[in-house]
């Protein structure tokens, strides 16, 4: 199937991630330009060819980002996709937790998605054509346990990308959420491994214990996400939009 997106442009936050990696490998091999967004200078590495620009780009940050989507500009021209890809905050109960810690947390991973989407779609709207692709966590449909904050921030990404669809889908421009169950990526690792500590108990344990929770048997891998974020980038997918999409193999127990 071509995807229509050969010679288009996407911008992909968290890129030296196992998922922000995988979509903006995934993209790339469709033909498209990919500034890759990555926190650390040694991700940046990662991607290497005439269709990748890596950027250096700390999301709590907001002024970088007149200056990093100029630089996509001058080497790709205008953004076609968007892929909001945040890191997510420390495990944490809900009750008792610091409030600069909220703050910190709801600058990097929901303002800045705010600001950055705000500032592209305009031109996505004027050429008739955007995608806007926001990745936040199965928390949304189904808290999980210790991951208070996370819930909290990333459910207002759900219904703020809700709204924004409603309001740009006439301008050819779609706006959609997709959710991760348990992905084998460095984050599940580490949330595994504090569970086992938080529990006393083997992280192997914690990892079979979870994968019998999943009608699939397994975690998911990284590609299998990406390839769900690929379709939603496509010309395909022009009539999906206000959605929201599981990759979970099943886990979410909730209709």
């Amino acid at each position: 199937m071509d995807l229509g997106l050969n010679g288009r442009t996407a911008l992909v936050f968290g890129a030296g991630g196992g998922l922000g990696g995988a979509i903006a490998r995934t993209l790339a091999a469709e033909g498209m330009n990919v500034a890759a967004a990555v926190h650390r200078e040694e991700s940046a590495s990662e991607f290497e060819g005439d269709n990748f620009l890596p950027l250096v780009w700390d999301l709590a940050e907001p002024a970088v980002i007149e200056g990093n989507i100029a630089a996509i500009g001058k080497r790709f021209g205008a953004v076609d996709v968007l892929v909001n890809n945040t890191g997510g905050p420390p495990p944490t109960p809900a009750l008792g937790q610091d409030p600069e810690l909220w703050e910190r947390s709801f600058n990097s991973m929901v303002l800045s998605v705010i600001r950055i989407t705000d500032r592209l779609v305009p031109a996505m709207r004027e050429r008739k054509f955007g995608r806007v692709i926001t990745s936040t966590s199965s928390g949304v449909v189904a808290p999980i346990s210790n991951l208070g904050i996370s819930n909290a921030l990333r459910s207002s990404l759900v219904g703020w990308s809700k709204t924004l669809a409603r309001e740009v889908a006439s301008d050819g421009v779609t706006v959609n959420v997709v959710l991760p169950g348990r992905i084998a990526t460095k984050r599940i690792t580490f949330l595994d491994e504090q569970r086992a500590k938080r529990e006393g108990r083997p992280v192997q344990e914690i990892v079979a214990g979870s994968a019998a929770s999943i009608p699939v048997g397994r975690y998911g891998t990284p590609q299998e996400y990406a390839d769900v974020v690929a379709f939603l980038a496509s010309l395909r997918a022009s009539y999906v939009t206000g959605s929201i999409l599981r990759v979970d193999g099943g886990m979410i127990p909730s209709i």
